[in-house]
């Protein structure tokens, strides 16, 4: 086989996404705990109820856990790659970035197309709850969505932030306020 500079780059591609595949897997064990036991009155007991509620449904609900989705975790781990590379408003890479720019390319590598602008990229997705924030969702702040990050988990997020700040990790509390949190 005769190895060319493009060999060596695909190879090199294909490493890469290997290795952004298996630290989303690994990441993604999570141990649930046991669902509570629940024990039905004994036939012919005396049971009392009180209150004027009422009960109906198939006894499912819908709501979020903070489980991280595969292509977050895909997404982040190709976004840890750009660490240290500066902010450039209008940046979509691969030398500079904005902050949309950054997690639309981060979600392409992950299979999952986002649009271009903070502004829509909050509307797309699973809307989330914020007690179910997992490392992968995107997080949009101020009610204007002008800025986006990924979080990255331990109250961070992975994101473009501005002018003479490199892409890298930003703790929430030096944020914006919050606005929208999706997963994809």
């Amino acid at each position: 086989m005769h190895v060319t500079p493009s060999t060596v780059s695909g190879n090199r591609t294909k490493n890469l996404r290997r290795a952004f595949v298996a630290a989303a897997l690994a990441s993604c064990v999570v141990a649930l705990p046991a669902a509570p036991a629940f024990a039905a009155p004994a036939s012919g007991s005396a049971g009392s109820s009180s209150g004027s509620g009422s009960s109906s449904g198939s006894g499912s609900s819908e709501f979020a856990l903070p489980i991280p989705s595969p292509a977050g975790l895909i997404a982040l781990a190709a976004a840890t790659t750009q660490t240290g590379k500066p902010y450039l408003w209008g940046g979509t890479g691969p030398d500079a970035w904005d902050c949309s720019g950054l997690t639309q390319w981060a979600f392409r590598q992950a299979g999952v197309k986002l649009p271009r602008v903070s502004q829509d990229q909050a509307w797309v997705g699973q809307s989330i709850p914020f007690a179910a924030m997992a490392p992968g969702d995107i997080i949009t702040f101020r009610t204007i969505n002008d800025h986006v990050g990924i979080y990255a988990g331990g109250g961070q997020v992975l994101n473009a932030y501005g002018a003479g700040v490199p892409v890298g990790l930003t703790p929430l509390s030096e944020l914006p306020p919050i606005n929208q949190i999706r997963r994809f």
